[in-house]
């Protein structure tokens, strides 16, 4: 989890521990059955799609680096209740997720979900790097059966390069709700950050240098 926030984590984590397992696990169970909602082109044609993999301030910048992705947007989603906020999201299953708005005819599905797993460590249940708890997990969130016949095909894919299982989730998207304002585009506004410097900026560093520079955008490759 962020270094900065360990403390805080531990105790909204000890207090939070009158949920019980069987009621997360009911709740996860209705989320994973939903008919996943697919959401509308914008009216430049964009579409959007979503993605949780630890930090949202990391995933935003990974997927702002892409040809053909004019804009990521950090939030919430996969978890169960309305209106989650930085405090609290945690308590209702939420993860750090962004939505990824892009040109279709620049850029595909599939090279979207190529550069998900480019950006993380595959195998890391419930976390990646130090961001560690179910808030950080991932998961690749579907709109329909085409998206998710590509992420499990991809999954499939990398399956047989790990001896471990690949960590994320697949799950029907059901809604995002945007991260307050001071979450957006962090990297890019707070550069000298503790976090952001021995956390963000070599994990995008490593993505850059595994993903095909044809695929980024000019000032990255």
């Amino acid at each position: 989890m962020r270094l900065e926030l360990f403390y805080v984590a531990l105790f909204i984590t000890f207090c939070s521990c009158g949920n019980t397992k069987k009621e997360k696990t009911e709740a996860q169970k209705q989320l994973a059955k939903a008919e996943p909602v697919e959401v509308n082109t914008t009216q430049e044609g964009y579409k959007k799609a979503y993605f949780a993999s630890g930090c949202f301030w990391c995933v935003e910048a990974v997927y702002e680096s892409i040809k053909g992705v004019k804009e990521s947007i950090s939030g919430y989603s996969g978890g169960t209740g309305e209106n989650p906020t930085y405090e609290n999201y945690g308590r209702t299953d939420h993860a750090e997720a962004v939505e990824v708005i892009y040109d279709p005819e620049v850029v595909n599905f599939k090279t979207l979900v190529d550069a998900y797993f480019a950006s993380q460590n595959v195998t890391q249940q419930n976390g990646q790097g130090p961001d560690i708890g179910r808030e950080y997990r991932s998961i690749i969130f579907y709109q329909n059966a085409e998206q998710k016949q590509i992420v499990e095909n991809k999954i499939s894919e990398l399956s047989k390069e790990y001896d471990q299982p690949i960590a994320a989730e697949v799950m029907p998207f059901q809604k995002f709700w945007k991260a307050e304002d001071y979450h957006q585009n962090y990297k890019k506004k707070h550069p000298g950050n503790s976090y952001v410097q021995n956390v963000s900026i070599p994990r995008f560093n490593k993505f850059l240098k595994k993903f095909p520079k044809e695929l980024l955008k000019e000032k990255y490759r």
